[in-house]
């Protein structure tokens, strides 16, 4: 089966001007040649499947925005090929247009004014979608979720929550064959969070649609990616699933424990007195990331009680978003 999207060998450049500081470097800058050239996209190449849930991660100023505009069509490659259901983006803007949905941080693609169903019809203009399949994907989306309160509600009287979710029933609308998703969650409740992740998974298993997400939130990554592609100053650090990820830091371990005192505090002791740990603290825990090929557990556990009166204590697998933060400051070897 042939990918829907294909990278190759895929780099993009941008022409940076090196600006002088002041009122007469700004002056200087109106008639200056004088540019560098940033390397924001550094030889990507990458397959991904029909109906597959890929989570593109990396730290800000990685590289993942500009990878996603290549394939949404509004930038073009310096070099490199890339094909999204066959097509060139840039140069079949429409044709590629009508094949994906995209939900881009806080940019609404709904009308603030008008009711989300007035938005809907309007997207079903915009599309020629057919009449019977718009009343096949409303008659869905009331079975996945309690849309009905919505439908009548002007967009400018929905909270944050409601927004993202309506934005996110429209960009599947025009039954899309692809949907980029970039940070659907940010700044959203724990029950929220939970119910637009079910929703994105339910509409990737009935409609088989390819969801490419990009997010900071390892729930998101847990809940809904089986592969996951990290990227980091524009190069490629990583491209397999969540449970090969973990064999690279398989002798891992977190042991959070409880004790007397101060945990912030406490924690910055502990942080002296195991170097060779990540050492962390919040409200109930201070959680100790142990590397086992360097030292046991057991080894911490008993250098931590010859100083602390240890309350509770919890053993833990490496986390994924552990996992990546390490990547991000370690890369893969």
């Amino acid at each position: 089966m042939s990918p829907i999207i294909e990278i190759k060998n895929v780099t993009k450049e941008f022409k940076v001007l090196n600006r002088r500081e002041g009122l007469k470097g700004s002056i200087k800058d109106l008639f200056s040649r004088d540019y560098k050239t940033v390397r924001a996209v550094d030889n990507i190449s990458m397959s991904i499947q029909q109906g597959e849930i890929v989570g593109y991660l990396g730290p800000n100023g990685a590289g993942k925005s500009t990878t996603i505009k290549m394939m949404t069509g509004v930038l073009e490659p310096t070099s490199g090929e890339i094909l999204v259901s066959g097509n060139v983006p840039y140069q079949s803007r429409a044709k590629n247009a009508q094949e994906i949905g995209v939900v881009f941080g806080q940019r609404s693609q709904l009308w603030w004014a008008l009711p989300l169903v007035e938005s809907f019809r309007l997207l079903k203009d915009i599309y020629q979608i057919p009449d019977k399949d718009y009343k096949d994907m409303l008659a869905l989306y009331k079975s996945l979720v309690d849309i009905e309160p919505l439908l009548h509600k002007p967009v400018r009287q929905m909270s944050l929550g409601q927004r993202t979710l309506s934005d996110i029933l429209a960009a599947f609308l025009h039954n899309p064959k692809i949907v980029f998703l970039d940070e659907p969650t940010i700044g959203l409740d724990v029950s929220m969070k939970s119910k637009i992740r079910t929703l994105i998974h339910a509409l990737n298993q009935q409609k088989n649609t390819t969801v490419i997400l990009t997010t900071h939130d390892m729930g998101d990554v847990d809940a809904l990616c089986q592969r996951i592609v990290i990227i980091d100053k524009g190069k490629m650090l990583y491209d397999n699933d969540i449970s090969h990820l973990k064999g690279f830091f398989g002798s891992y371990r977190t042991l959070r424990i409880r004790v007397d005192g101060s945990l912030p505090e406490q924690a910055e002791v502990i942080g002296k007195l195991l170097p060779e740990c990540g050492v962390k603290a919040d409200e109930e825990w201070i959680s100790i990331l142990v590397n086992e090929e360097k030292l046991s557990v057991m080894d911490v556990l008993a250098a931590l009680q010859k100083q602390f009166a240890v309350k509770d204590m919890q053993l833990q697998e490496i986390s994924t978003e552990e996992v990546i933060r390490k990547i991000y400051e370690e890369g893969v070897e």
